[in-house]
């Protein structure tokens, strides 16, 4: 047998058929000790920005600079992903987060932080995202050798990035409280490690490199999206989503010591009763996720997504905040995994890295606007109040883009 021949399948049930390819194995384990760290940098992050400052416009100003390099350049890293050799590329981007981490850990251990700092590091980390997660997810498509197990590994890389969100947060309340925000970061960077390890055992298989400069690429797959009415439908509902109801994250801090008069295990709790809704979202799609029923689901997410909002806007204690984040956390996840299943089951493998980086661009790309118009509204009317505003105006375009699509079958 050669190196380039793929190991033999052991069987797995259905549910986690695709762990019965070896690369996605590997894969899996490195991912899941990475994204736990990735959690507890950014709960830990959010926490130092607020307790330093109070500021509720700096922690929309995070929000957005973290993820607003998504938007702008994701769909151009998308072109450029396909011309070149992914994991090779991934390597060097992971090898990259190492370092940030480790020098903000530094940093903060040092007292050297302040706002602009935090800023300017939410600015690197959002810059780094921007490549490094449209490449993780292309990759997914080389790690498994029968292309009908595509989908599920994408429902298992969205439950295992749900469970270290259920994890990580209440694990970086604890740690801030007994160790500071320094060792959350220290820990971030150990857990990056484990991928990049985990990426230098894989043997993936070659994908299809695109041809021509990277504007005629990116050309390309814009004309692609853009000739697909059905992905226009799905990208417009991932614009609506992430814009009004992901921006919860961003006022998190603020609901966790300013309304419920919490500490950095408060914050973890909000954090991580979002995360097990997420969580169970993926166990829905795992055992139910049929390609037929994921229009329905996208539909059901938002909707359930817009009566949470509300519920958070009067849930004046805290027990009736965590099951309304629950709600929330699972119907983002459940609306954006089903997407993410369903374009890329039907985008062509050479323009796959094209369409995963529009569908990236515009999920956290808008959670980004979302987040900071978020912050500057919560600074002038509250949080409570910010959410319900979101929630109002969410429940009314999913009610309006039913009736869109009712009138188009009819």
């Amino acid at each position: 047998m050669s190196d380039l021949t793929p190991p033999p399948r052991t069987r797995w049930p259905s549910a986690v058929r695709a762990l019965g390819h070896r690369n996605f194995q590997v894969y899996f384990a490195g991912q899941g000790v990475s994204t736990l760290g990735k959690w507890v940098q950014q709960v830990a992050l959010s926490w130092l920005a607020y307790h330093l400052t109070g500021s509720a416009v700096l922690l929309g100003l995070i929000t957005f600079l973290s993820l607003a390099p998504q938007l702008v350049i994701g769909p151009l890293a998308g072109a450029w992903i396909d011309r070149h050799d992914k994991r090779r590329l991934l390597i060097v981007v992971q090898s990259i987060l190492v370092v940030q981490s480790a020098v903000l850990g530094l940093a903060t251990w040092a007292h050297w932080v302040d706002g602009p700092f935090i800023a300017a590091m939410a600015l690197l980390l959002g810059l780094l995202n921007a490549v490094e997660t449209p490449l993780r997810q292309a990759l997914i498509a080389s790690f498994v050798d029968d292309p009908a197990d595509l989908p599920n590994a994408l429902v298992l890389n969205a439950m295992l990035i749900n469970a270290a969100r259920f994890v990580g947060p209440p694990l970086a309340g604890g740690l801030i409280a007994v160790a500071g925000e320094a060792a959350c970061f220290a820990l971030t960077a150990f857990a990056f490690t484990a991928l990049l390890v985990g990426l230098l055992k894989v043997q993936a298989k070659a994908s299809p490199r695109a041809t021509g400069s990277t504007a005629q690429v990116f050309r390309e797959g814009l004309a692609y999206l853009w000739r697909e009415q059905g992905v226009r439908q799905l990208l417009f509902n991932v614009i609506m989503v992430n814009l009004l109801a992901s921006c919860y994250a961003a006022l998190l801090p603020i609901l966790a010591k300013s309304v419920y008069a919490g500490d950095a295990r408060v914050l973890g709790w909000l954090w991580g009763a979002a995360g097990a809704g997420a969580f169970v979202a993926t166990l829905v799609l795992a055992v139910g996720g049929a390609l037929p029923r994921l229009r329905q689901f996208i539909e059901m997410g938002a909707g359930l997504c817009a009566l949470a909002l509300l519920g958070l806007c009067w849930a004046g204690q805290l027990q009736l905040a965590l099951f309304a984040l629950v709600v929330l956390g699972f119907g983002i996840t459940l609306s954006n995994v089903s997407t993410n299943m369903q374009l890329q089951s039907q985008a062509p493998g050479h323009l796959r890295g094209r369409v995963i980086a529009f569908y990236i661009a515009m999920r956290f790309g808008f959670e980004a606007l979302g987040g900071m118009a978020a912050g500057l509204l919560a600074a002038r009317v509250g949080a409570p109040a910010t959410l319900g505003a979101a929630g109002a105006v969410l429940l009314l375009g999913v009610a309006g883009t039913c009736a869109w699509r009712n009138r188009r079958a009819a």
